[in-house]
């Protein structure tokens, strides 16, 4: 009955925003792309990954909505790639951004974009891959795929998965429609006990509930980005400040802040990496506003590499690429995880901490509160409001040795917090075996 009431209120939407999404697909490339395979039409290159698989149900469907997951389930996917040499593991996402990352991280020819919550998508998916097994990221709930995994007897696991501080309130006024659902979930791995306890409070089993750690401890940068390369080379003598993920209005507070850095260590330069691509265009139009010399790291790709010049001090760069910035962290003298000065949530601080960096963040952190509080607790992350941004940065620059220290207890908690990959992959061994109630 649940599922009913849901569906005629999924059409009732559907067709109230029928002449929005059309508008919308006919002016916007990223609402086009995908969309027949978000429909139900399952890809070619997939269906040739498929037809070699035999008649064994040997696939595994993992889905990661966009690059947040995507990253986090990286190292997964390769450790199940070893450890069951006989599935094929596909990996569908829901954003455009996902996508593209996934496609590099793992292959274009088992990465598709995830179908709509619609009927007849789940079905002709669930029909053409026949998996054995489906991992969820997080906590990507969709009624229709879930019922029709119960339905064919798909075991449903869910790896890193969490409850925000934000999103608890809604889903525990709500619990009672996510019960019948979430009480049929083979195995639910949880980031934390705060977060098991919730998703037991929602309607998921006890028994079924594990708490197997943030796989996010476990990512690593792929390996030297390009752009990484390009800044070892041109940004020689100069100090680093790389300011990750920003969203609207971070931009801004950092710029505003520059010249009062800059005052107190000339020799540095700025990586500034927009959270969506969408914004690149607006951020660069800010930047050239601003009057601050800058380029875009796009500009590279087409430049020869001999025509391509060193940094000056005080020069800015627009990382306007997917999937570098963790590599670029690297470098940084200072780091700077961004969606935290305004009310977005933040970003993920252990991309920095892998390296030793010394990170600062703004007052809002609730998506990652439990790393970030972890990191506080070590003294290995500094909070900071808008005002006092460019004050917390300059001390960071300028008192090297207690920088490096708080570098050092970063890279300390990110290894000790290590493993939930391994123990995550093997839970999800026993449930493929049968041992664990499905």
């Amino acid at each position: 009955m649940i599922l009913l009431f849901y569906n005629l209120a999924l059409l009732v939407v559907l067709v109230v925003g029928a002449p929005w999404w059309l508008f919308r697909m006919a002016t916007t490339h990223k609402y086009r792309e995908g969309l027949l395979e978000r429909l139900g039409f399952v890809p070619s290159r997939l269906r040739k990954q498929i037809a070699g698989l035999g008649r064994e149900r040997t696939l595994i469907w993992v889905h990661a909505v966009s690059v947040g997951e995507v990253l986090a389930v990286s190292r997964l996917v390769k450790t199940l790639d070893a450890a069951l040499p006989d599935y094929l593991i596909a990996v569908s996402t829901t954003t455009r951004t996902g996508q593209a990352l996934a496609r590099e991280r793992f292959g274009s020819n088992r990465v598709f974009y995830s179908p709509l919550d619609l009927p007849w998508a789940v079905r002709a998916y669930l029909n053409a891959l026949q998996p054995r097994l489906l991992i969820l990221a997080e906590t990507e709930f969709w009624p229709n795929l879930l019922s029709g995994c119960f339905r064919c007897k798909i075991p449903v696991a869910v790896v890193n998965a969490r409850i925000s501080d934000r999103s608890w309130p809604r889903y525990r006024r709500l619990r009672r429609l996510w019960r019948p659902f979430l009480s049929r979930l083979g195995r639910v791995l949880a980031q934390s006990q705060t977060d098991a306890e919730r998703l037991i409070a929602l309607g998921c089993l006890p028994e079924r509930v594990t708490v197997t750690g943030n796989l996010k401890f476990d990512v690593r940068a792929a390996g030297e980005a390009d752009t990484t390369r390009h800044l070892k080379k041109w940004s020689l003598g100069l100090r680093l400040i790389v300011a990750g993920s920003t969203l609207d209005g971070e931009e801004a507070a950092l710029l505003e802040a520059w010249p009062s850095l800059l005052q107190a260590d000339p020799k540095l330069a700025m990586v500034l990496a927009p959270r969506h691509p969408e914004r690149f265009a607006s951020v660069a139009a800010l930047l050239q506003k601003s009057g601050f010399h800058w380029v875009k790291r796009s500009v590279w790709s087409s430049t020869p590499e001999s025509s391509i010049k060193s940094l000056n001090p005080g020069q800015i760069v627009l990382l306007d690429t997917i999937g570098e910035l963790a590599s670029v962290y690297s470098l940084a003298s200072v780091a700077f995880v961004g969606g935290s000065l305004v009310p977005a949530g933040g970003h993920n601080p252990l991309e920095p901490a892998q390296f030793g960096i010394p990170i600062v963040m703004g007052p809002y952190f609730t998506n990652f509160r439990a790393i970030t509080e972890d990191l506080l607790d070590h003294q290995a992350l500094r909070i900071s409001t808008t005002d006092a941004l460019a004050a917390t940065l300059i001390d960071l620059l300028q008192d090297r040795a207690a920088a490096k220290v708080m570098g050092a207890r970063a890279r300390q908690v990110f290894e000790q917090q290590a493993g939930a990959t391994g123990r995550s992959v093997e839970a999800l061994k026993l449930l493929l075996s049968g041992d664990c109630t499905s």
